[in-house]
């Protein structure tokens, strides 16, 4: 015949052929009859009410901890399945769950007997998860594997754990009070952060401004010096360049007549000069022949040149007298008066000549006119 089962339930058959017995989780076997026997075992989770009365704590203070387990026997491991099924075939969940909650309770009671009620008050995770490590070693050993415990209750008869209440909300207080102040406190801070920040941020926007301002304007200085580059530099390049070219034109042609102009000059000095050489020969010349004739004719000469400068000699005397407006004569009595007195005044210097010129000279014009020419 086939036997089924659901998820939550194991068979066992044993017998005939059947050594081990096979153990089915879940599924289908075909079993026998009359020479095999086929059992089945609960898988369902239990929930186990674990209580411990009046355990003496660490420090001799009793109380009273209620904690939940769930469990439940493991059908996906064989290992753990057989040992179930030694252990437990046969019997009812109520029968499994008081053995699974005496093994919970012993293991409770004995992590209590090490903790103190304030470790235990305080840290109820440690002290759940120190019952779950140490039940679930030994129960594993059974074919059970604890799912889940946690602690349900702490309470005692003697208000200690009141005290410890009253001391902790004292300090909880205590506590919310100081934190109520740092939360003032912080509060504060944050608006005088925000605050700052704000100022900073609006510093930050006016500088950010002013750099964008700076820029504004470096860009408009920027436009303005292309327009007087445009306008006036290069217009007065222009013209610098115009004037440079026409000062230099200008020197060059001052230069170009400055250099004629000392080179008409030269020219003009050479000419001068020659001139000057032919006239100074000429001359030279002249007085060579005049000094050759005074050597031949030298008295003759003299008094050739005597008598060529003594009209202008005459003239010389006589020419105050022709620039004179008003004659006044003075006589002392005697002689001719008038015209003819100033005419014989003349004569007088006139006569007196040729005795100047021989004391000046040493030649005597009434002897040199009565000696014979020596011929060379």
């Amino acid at each position: 015949m086939f036997f089924t089962c659901g998820p939550n339930e194991a068979m066992v058959v044993s017998g005939f052929c059947r050594s081990p017995p096979v153990m089915v989780a879940g599924g289908r076997v075909f079993v026998l009859p009359c020479i095999q026997q086929i059992q089945r075992i609960s898988l369902n989770t239990l929930t186990l009410n674990v209580k411990s009365e009046k355990v003496y704590t660490r420090h001799g203070v009793p109380i009273s901890v209620t904690g939940i387990a769930q469990v439940k026997i493991q059908g996906q491991n064989k290992e753990m399945l057989a040992a179930a099924c030694q252990m437990f075939l046969g019997k009812t969940e109520a029968e499994i769950a008081h053995i699974a909650l005496e093994t919970l309770e012993g293991h409770q009671r004995a992590i209590m007997a090490h903790m103190t009620v304030e470790e235990i008050y305080k840290d109820r995770q440690k002290f759940s998860e120190q019952v779950f490590k140490v039940a679930s070693s030994d129960l594993v050993n059974m074919g059970i594997s604890v799912v889940s415990y946690t602690l349900k209750d702490i309470h005692d008869d003697q208000d200690y754990l009141h005290s410890l209440g009253k001391a902790r909300t004292a300090q909880v207080q205590k506590d919310a009070r100081i934190g109520e102040a740092e939360a003032k406190r912080d509060a504060g801070i944050r608006v005088a952060k925000t605050k700052q920040q704000i100022e900073e941020q609006r510093v930050q926007v006016q500088v950010v401004e002013r750099a964008q301002q700076v820029a504004v304007q470096e860009q408009e200085i920027a436009r303005r010096e292309k327009e007087l580059e445009a306008r006036v530099r290069k217009p007065a390049e222009a013209e610098r360049y115009k004037l440079e070219r026409l000062a230099e034109a200008e020197k060059s042609q001052l230069i170009m007549q400055a250099e004629a102009e000392a080179e008409s000059v030269r020219m003009r000095g050479e000419a001068e000069a020659f001139a000057i050489g032919a006239r100074a020969r000429a001359e030279a010349e002249q007085m060579a022949k005049k000094a050759e004739a005074f050597q031949l004719y030298r008295e003759a000469a003299q008094l050739d040149m005597l008598l060529e400068k003594l009209p202008q000699v005459a003239e010389e005397i006589s020419g105050p007298l022709t620039s004179a407006n008003k004659i006044t004569l003075v006589s002392s009595g005697g002689g001719t008066m008038g015209a003819a007195k100033v005419t014989g005044e003349v004569l007088d210097i006139l006569t007196c000549l040729p005795e100047s010129v021989e004391r000046l000279t040493g030649v005597s014009i009434s002897q040199v006119n009565h000696k014979p020419l020596r011929t060379a």
